[in-house]
């Protein structure tokens, strides 16, 4: 078989080059009707917003860095459009089934409706902000292809501009509003200019894409468990942070109520993290002869971190090898900078959100824009 037959073979075994599965809205077309539950609790029709004069539609989402980096400018352009009459509606389009655990690297959540409620509130949005997660229809009718994916509809609801809200996810960088240069055109009457630009971000979270969530979870949940004792050394080497990743000690025990309780959080924190320079170490406070019902509940737990257990029964000595400060209970939480320095620490139950964020405040990144975002509940 020529090489030539063989690569006619390859292009009629995939889908052409360029087409789309999931088309975006034409321009020109109408406003794809939606009736959507949003985070103030109320359900929120296209009908609701007849009277504005322009619709700005933007899908966006909670989980990916860029969409995080444009909340504030969607807040923006509700803020100062929305006095002009225009309404601006956000919708997170994403089937959250459809997202892996490892997806939500740079997120302290995920991206469901009670999710968005939380963002909302840590962020202190004001906009419209609608779940289309648990149906294709009304994100499948948009078209949109990454996070953020704007869609601006003039006064008879015919699109004219689709696309990006500006040039740059970093703010320092923007020299084009393309979003605000549409609105601004149609407000004045005027054609605009510039109607589709390219998008960038996180790809929309089809449900096709459900599958693909359920291997990775099936290929994490066959990873073998591990665990190992520790001894006062090696306790004292831990705070060192050797790694110098952002690394959380969990201290624990099997008898311990709340210990189980948030030990499957922790294991997500884990997983959603573990991609970056990040470790989550559990050290279970049990006698080291209880060895066989901590690894069953690790097994159990699916705890592919790495997993240590009290080497002695002398568990005074070993809590002081650690911490000579902690003399007490356990959960017993510690979160180390990657310059070793305590960035987090509480003696019970975490508060999942909290850690998060400060771990995400913290983890090395490509943009320092990412983690003052982190840093800040502004």
């Amino acid at each position: 078989m020529s090489k030539k037959f063989m690569f006619i073979l390859l292009l009629l075994a995939v889908p052409f080059w360029g087409q789309q599965t999931h088309p975006i809205l034409a321009l020109g077309s109408p406003a794809p009707d939606f009736s959507l539950p949003g985070v103030d609790g109320k359900v929120h029709k296209l009908s609701d917003y007849a009277s504005s004069p322009i619709l700005v539609v933007v899908f966006t989402c909670n989980h990916c860095p860029i969409a995080q980096m444009y909340e504030r400018r969607i807040e923006q352009l509700y803020e100062d459009y929305g006095k002009r009459g225009v309404a601006v509606v956000a919708i997170q389009g994403n089937d959250p089934k459809a997202i892996r655990i490892d997806e939500l690297d740079s997120s302290d959540v995920s991206d469901t409706l009670d999710d968005m409620k939380i963002r909302v509130q840590y962020k202190h949005l004001h906009y419209p902000y609608l779940y289309a997660g648990d149906t294709t229809s009304v994100t499948q009718a948009y078209g949109p292809q990454a996070t953020p994916h704007v869609f601006i509809f003039d006064k008879d609801r015919r699109l004219r501009y689709e696309g990006r809200i500006d040039n740059s996810y970093r703010i320092e960088m923007v020299k084009t509003h393309d979003a605000q240069n549409a609105i601004d055109a149609l407000l004045a009457g005027k054609e605009v200019a510039v109607k589709h630009t390219g998008v960038f971000g996180c790809s929309t979270k089809w449900s096709d894409k459900i599958p693909q969530r359920e291997a990775a979870d099936q290929k994490l949940n066959a990873e073998p468990v591990h665990v190992e004792k520790v001894d006062a050394a090696g306790l004292k080497k831990l705070r060192t942070n050797p790694a110098g990743h952002v690394t959380v000690v969990s201290f624990w025990a099997t008898w311990c109520g709340s210990c189980v309780a948030e030990f499957s959080d922790l294991q997500d924190t884990y997983r959603m993290y573990s991609a970056r320079d990040f470790d989550l170490i559990t050290v279970a406070a049990n006698m080291p002869d209880e060895e066989p019902g901590v690894l069953r509940f690790l097994e159990k737990k699916h705890a592919t971190s790495r997993n240590l257990l009290f080497g002695s029964d002398d568990t005074s000595a070993l809590q002081a090898a650690f911490d000579p400060a902690w003399q007490s209970a356990v959960p017993y939480t510690v979160v180390f900078g990657p310059d070793g320095k305590v960035i987090y620490k509480t003696l019970g139950s975490v508060d999942l959100l909290e850690m998060r964020r400060k771990i995400l405040a913290a983890m090395p990144s490509d943009y320092i824009g990412f983690n003052k975002y982190w840093a800040s509940n502004n």
